[in-house]
């Protein structure tokens, strides 16, 4: 057994993204999802058919709004003022909650993608940007956002809950940012690796840096990217571990 474990983790994951089978796959191991709206993946019908999966399998919904860039999934930095950027926001939250309501289950909370969460974890401008527009939409609405970032502290100026946020699957800079896509070792292949990371996140509030040091990470929940290529084996793992362990998995967060 690990000590100091957290006794409960929210455990998310980005979808309605891809291939709709590896959606189905996945979320009976999630407590919650972020649904592209749209502007970087996904449509529609494809929103439809992820909430009801959501609905289907006790998974919380939230949205996961991005810069209007489908040709590069969203992963491009868009040269772009922090008023539009509050707008797109606006936009894409709203778009979700009105496909979520037509099949009664309600948006709980807000997740930026790809450059635009990025963005937002260093640019307090960008950050306020993105916080005003959720908390406009409504209030209620929790903020997702990197651990230690300044999407948490916008978050929190604006009123709204907040959820700081590791990821299994990725690597982390000294600075507690995660690496580059752009570098070789951005991304973690195996599971057993994920799953070490984690556990490092849940028990001593750490995690191990590309560079080799340890650095402090605090997170209420963990992400697993639904568009990985071992997406589903490592969040099979990662659940049975935790669970194993005695961690609740719920979207019940702070």
């Amino acid at each position: 057994m690990v000590a100091g474990l957290k006794r409960r983790i929210d455990l998310n994951a980005d979808v309605g993204e891809m291939d709709a089978a590896d959606d189905a796959a996945l979320m009976p191991y999630l407590s919650s999802a972020n649904i592209a709206c749209g502007f970087h993946a996904g449509s529609p019908l494809r929103m439809r058919e992820t909430v009801a999966l959501c609905k289907a399998h006790g998974v919380a919904v939230g949205a996961h709004p991005s810069y209007w860039d489908r040709a590069h999934f969203g992963r491009r930095e868009l040269d772009i003022p922090a008023d539009e950027i509050r707008e797109l926001v606006r936009y894409q939250i709203g778009a979700l909650q009105a496909v979520a309501a037509a099949q009664g289950v309600r948006v709980g909370h807000v997740k930026p993608h790809g450059a635009l969460y990025n963005r937002s974890a260093r640019d307090a401008v960008v950050a306020d940007a993105i916080a005003d527009a959720v908390a406009s939409v409504d209030a209620g609405l929790m903020l997702v956002g990197l651990a230690g970032s300044e999407s948490l502290a916008a978050g929190r100026r604006a009123g709204l809950r907040v959820a700081a946020e590791g990821f299994a699957d990725r690597r982390y800079t000294a600075q507690a940012r995660l690496v580059p896509r752009s570098s070789p070792d951005a991304c973690i292949e195996s599971t057993d690796e994920a799953v070490a990371q984690v556990l490092g996140m849940l028990s001593d509030g750490r995690v191990r840096a590309s560079s080799g040091e340890d650095v402090a990470l605090s997170v209420d929940t963990v992400c697993l990217h639904g568009d990985g290529p071992s997406a589903l084996a490592f969040a099979r793992a990662l659940r049975s571990r935790l669970e194993g362990e005695g961690v609740e998995i719920s979207a019940e967060r702070p």
